[in-house]
C-alpha cells in the first residue's frame, strides 16, 4: 500500500491509493476511470472475500 501510496502522491491522486491496488492499467490510474474489470478473492478464518473494481 506504501508504494501505490506514493505513486498517487506524485501523480496528485493522493486518495486513489486503495484503489491502485487493482487498477493495473496506466491510463486507469492517470484518468481515475475504471477501464478493465478486475478481481481479487481470498480467505480468513471466517470469510470468504471477493474484491471486484
Amino acid at each position: 500500500i506504501e508504494k501505490f501510496e506514493k505513486e498517487a502522491a506524485e501523480l496528485g491522486k493522493g486518495s486513489f491509493k486503495y484503489a491502485w491496488v487493482l487498477d493495473k492499467l496506466k491510463a486507469e490510474r492517470e484518468r481515475g476511470i475504471t477501464i478493465d474489470i478486475a478481481l481479487w478473492k481470498f480467505e480468513t478464518p471466517k470469510y470468504y472475500v471477493t474484491v471486484i473494481d
